[in-house]
């Protein structure tokens, strides 16, 4: 009676097992189907070189098959993960059976843990047993994978009749190479041909016994095991596969000691770790559909070069490890750019970023202190003032509607009487900068400032002229860099063209560069030449370089909160921010120190080697004081040291008394009357 009932038992449970194995196999698609199983496509950055330095989203290197891989990395696969592949029927009842021994021997439920799945049960669960991804079920696709993979007594039934299926489906070589293609391998590589690209740079079909050992290995762990985020721990995990290989006869004796003692390496792109905010700013300013939400695989070439990307980060390690008080929290961030907008290397904070951090490049709004100024004698170089034109830097104020006085006042708290405009730029005086604001007009002044590039919320009032409106470091220096190209506005880009990988034809192309003119070529060059002071002989003398003209500005705002420093030499713009990520007041720091130490250290980084070329300058005479031949040097331009300024008996002005040239400046120049 007992034999009867079980063997009646045991058909009855046949017929079921067949019946599922059936159904499962019948919705089972065809294998080029399953070879690809991303909702979302990959995106790869190439540099100005045509290297790659990033990747975002998972990558899929393309299609391989178990026939096209490295014959070392099929057998680390199953040497690692089923020994008995070729010979059981999707599941493995003694493999089974050993988990559910180890894990009740370590104190776990029988199936909790190590779980005894074969390949193909693997294989399986990355299918998710045929359930297809649904955006509407899930809310990413990463949430759909982990339910995927969870256990539980009925997923574990269900696995066995859907594997069973795929055994009967599909060849083995067919089951390898689905697990090949769909298998994640850490580092948003998505099978191991795009992991063999990723960490070697080398294809699956050509990876060495310890390389394979190494991607074989990460299939336990990826994240853990990823050669990228801990080296040591991935060749440890190496070994492992070595010596299983070396136990179950895929590599002799001499093999496997070869590939212990010669563990796999790093391709260089892989052992690139920077450039990563700027990835995440090209992210940012393309969009979605061909970007984050891209469902191809993407290809971006992109400005960046990775040489000067290593230099600014060294320039600012050095600048902090040699100038600044350890353990100190403050932050700071660079952009290296071309004249024309194209960034070469961006820095948004000291430490390396995972994707996605903030960038305080690109995304901190902060005051722009004195480093607005340059807009303000821009307005007025365009309006047809000279750089030796005069301003009374004497007390002031101005009746501010609904405000009352206004009374701007010194940073050093003295008054230096009539100076060149290129001496207050230089000396970054303010009641100068704010008179010729009122002068030439606040609202051209905002309009030259947007138009360059700085069109965050600008203030209303006189203190506009002062920084007390806010910027990102990526707008100062584009906005700079429109004043080295001689007038003309730039948008920022670091993305040139866009392809889908495999193809010629770009979908979308450079996202930046020059624009409409701001002022005249005559206005930036002389703007250019009073920029030039500011490193020569004002408050900038710290970014002064040796034997290379360069032109900057310094700026600081209210209680050292934050702190810049923007300027150019004929070749590259580099603007420099420094502060706390919360607003908070530093202590000892100005525009023209730390900032100028680090713009001056990435600059003699980045132009080492390069010709010396000058910078474009015009200094138009002054329509009040002409200056005569003597103060004028071969090439044309005023020798800085030779600037005239009123000291009560200037050469320039004969027969002219203090008091006439004051009330002639106060009523053609600053249309004021006389007095203060």
């Amino acid at each position: 009676m007992v034999w009867a009932v079980l063997w009646r038992l045991t058909a009855v449970a046949a017929l079921i097992l067949a019946a599922v194995v059936f159904y499962f196999y019948a919705q089972l698609p065809p294998l080029t189907d399953l070879l690809d199983g991303r909702a979302r496509g990959s995106v790869t950055m190439l540099d100005r070189g045509g290297q790659v330095f990033a990747w975002r989203g998972e990558t899929f290197g393309g299609q391989i098959t178990a026939d096209t891989v490295s014959p070392h990395l099929k057998n680390a696969v199953v040497a690692t993960e089923d020994k008995r592949f070729y010979w059981h029927l999707g599941i493995s009842p003694r493999g089974i059976a050993s988990a559910v021994r180890i894990n009740m021997a370590e104190g776990r439920s029988p199936l909790s843990g190590n779980g005894g799945s074969t390949i193909t049960q693997q294989v399986a669960k990355l299918l998710c047993l045929g359930v297809a991804y649904d955006p509407t079920q899930w809310k990413s696709e990463a949430a759909y994978e982990q339910d995927c993979r969870s256990g539980g007594m009925w997923r574990k039934i269900k696995e066995v009749p859907y594997s069973m299926a795929m055994e009967l489906k599909y060849s083995k070589n067919d089951i390898l190479t689905i697990y090949f293609n769909r298998a994640y391998l850490g580092a948003g590589a998505r099978g191991f041909e795009a992991a063999a690209q990723r960490y070697f740079g080398k294809s699956a079909a050509n990876v060495t016994p310890a390389e394979a050992a190494m991607l074989a290995g990460l299939l336990k762990a990826p994240s853990t095991y990823a050669p990228t985020g801990n080296m040591e721990r991935a060749r440890n995990r190496a070994a492992v596969v070595i010596g299983l290989m070396e136990e179950q006869g895929y590599l002799t004796k001499a093999e496997a000691d070869e590939a212990r003692a010669h563990p796999a390496e790093l391709s260089q792109a892989a052992k690139q770790k920077s450039g990563g905010f700027f990835a995440d700013w090209v992210m940012e300013t393309t969009p979605d559909y061909l970007a984050r939400d891209t469902t191809e695989d993407v290809i971006i070439e992109t400005t960046l070069d990775q040489k000067m990307q290593a230099q600014a980060e060294e320039a600012l390690k050095w600048v902090f490890d040699n100038k600044v008080k350890a353990g100190s929290n403050v932050q700071a961030a660079i952009v290296v750019m071309s004249a024309d907008g194209a960034v070469r290397a961006m820095v948004g904070g000291r430490d390396l970023p995972q994707a996605g951090d903030f960038n305080r490049a690109t995304q901190a709004l902060r005051q722009t202190g004195s480093a607005f100024k340059p807009f303000i004698y821009a307005t007025a170089m365009d309006l047809g003032y000279s750089p030796l034109d005069y301003v009374d830097d004497s007390p002031w104020s101005i009746y501010v509607p609904g405000s009352g006085e206004y009374a701007p006042k010194n940073y050093d708290g003295k008054f230096k009487g009539m100076v060149t405009l290129t001496q207050a730029l230089a000396e970054s005086r303010n009641i100068p900068a704010v008179k010729i604001q009122e002068l030439v007009g606040r609202d051209l002044v905002k309009k030259v400032a947007t138009d360059f590039g700085v069109a965050q919320n600008l203030a209303d009032g006189p203190a506009l002229a002062l920084g007390a409106s806010e910027s990102t470091l990526i707008e100062m220096t584009g906005a700079y860099a429109g004043i080295l190209n001689g007038g003309s506005a730039v948008t920022p880009y670091g993305l040139v063209a866009l392809k889908l990988k495999g193809e010629d034809e770009e979908l979308f192309g450079q996202g930046g560069g020059i624009g409409e003119r701001v002022v005249s070529e005559t206005a930036a060059h002389a703007l250019i030449y009073m920029m030039t002071q500011v490193i020569e002989s004002g408050t900038g003398t710290r970014a002064r370089l040796d034997g290379r003209e360069a032109a900057g500005k310094t700026g600081t705002t209210n209680s050292a909160v934050d702190a810049w420093f923007v300027g150019f030499t004929a070749d590259y713009v580099v603007g420099v921010w420094m502060g706390y990520d919360k607003p908070t007041p530093m202590t000892g720091v100005t525009g023209g120190g730390l900032p100028a130490e680090i713009w001056h250290q990435v600059m003699v980084r980045i132009t080492d080697g390069m010709p010396v070329t000058p910078l474009p300058k015009e200094v138009p005479p002054s329509r009040y004081s002409p200056p005569p031949s003597d103060y004028v040097t071969p090439e044309g331009a005023i020798a800085p040291e030779d600037v005239p300024y009123f000291d009560g008996s200037n050469p320039n002005m004969p027969g002219m008394t203090e008091d006439d040239l004051a009330e002639q400046i106060l009523q053609d120049v600053l249309g004021q009357g006389g007095g203060n």
